[in-house]
């Protein structure tokens, strides 16, 4: 199944409506064009309005049809994720599809304005705000979906719960992984939720495999130096394009029941088209699953399915 598979192959998308986080650049921006030009109604939900508009005017040019909407969300900031819910539900009483795709990497040790580390606030704590504040307007749509972007860099990576500010210490690739690597049990514990709540909406996620995107700036949203840019040549990375078909693939593909985490199929899920990805079921411990979804509750405040 997946089989080169590409967007070319994504359903019709008149009538849905997509909320992508990240949706200016890389992976995020190739995954607005792709529903873009099939129909979505998309909204691009983004912390740097300017840099939004201008993807979304190059898309209108490509798409003259496009329905597109630009809203502020800065997922490092809880409130900010809080205005976003309220701005959306003043717009719309319903949502079609939430793909959780921004993300920063490796950058410095900070702190978002709420007090976590950046990588594990922004990626997960953000997105785990976002997605139960967005919930409540998925659940009776019908073929309602939420993708979670998590990383091949999983393979490695473990939850440090004693260490989750980073106040004992700070190791950027590692935290990284942990980030990208609750993303993937958060993804997984609220399919099992929504599956016992008998919601309709499902929950999946994907990695774009070794994608050359502005990830590589390590974080500071620059373009990435010569010496990074001769690193991402020599991991022979894919494009943001084909980076953008495991979530493509996660979001559309009516065969999928939900709780499927969709990479890449070639050597290491680097490279290649999208298929689901099995090599991280040992990931999911479920005492481990279940305490990072009650600490996800704590500290952002959000409560979620029972």
């Amino acid at each position: 199944m997946g089989n080169e598979w590409t967007s070319g192959r994504m359903p019709d998308q008149h009538g849905t409506r997509v909320v992508i986080t990240g949706a200016s650049s890389g992976i995020g921006y190739e995954t607005a064009r792709a529903f873009a030009a099939k129909g979505a109604e998309v909204i691009f939900a983004v912390r740097n309005l300017h840099k939004g508009e201008e993807a979304a005017r190059h898309l209108r040019k490509e798409h003259p049809g496009a329905k597109l909407k630009l809203m502020k969300l800065d997922l490092s900031d809880l409130a900010s994720v809080r205005e976003f819910a309220q701005a959306y539900r003043e717009s719309y009483d319903s949502l079609t599809l939430l793909i959780n795709n921004a993300g920063v990497m490796t950058p410095p040790f900070e702190k978002t304005k709420d007090g976590f580390e950046l990588q594990f606030g922004s990626n997960h704590l953000g997105h785990f705000a976002l997605t139960g504040l967005m919930l409540p307007m998925m659940k009776n749509v019908p073929s309602s979906r939420v993708v979670t972007l998590s990383s091949s860099v999983i393979k490695g990576a473990k939850i440090d719960f004693n260490n989750l500010d980073g106040s004992s210490g700070y190791n950027r690739v590692k935290f990284y992984g942990q980030s990208k690597l609750a993303n993937l049990l958060f993804a997984y514990e609220l399919n099992e939720r929504l599956r016992a709540s008998g919601a309709a909406t499902i929950s999946l996620s994907s990695h774009p495999g070794r994608a050359n995107t502005n990830l590589y700036s390590l974080g500071s949203g620059k373009q990435p130096s010569p010496l990074m840019k001769l690193v991402v040549k020599l991991l022979r990375t894919q494009s943001a394009e084909m980076g953008a078909l495991p979530t493509l693939f996660a979001a559309t593909n009516p065969a999928l029941k939900g709780g499927e985490y969709i990479g890449p199929d070639g050597k290491g899920g680097n490279r290649g088209y999208p298929v689901i990805d099995t090599s991280v079921l040992s990931k999911y411990d479920r005492r481990s699953t279940k305490r990072l979804w009650e600490i996800s509750e704590s500290l952002t405040g959000i409560s979620y399915l029972s």
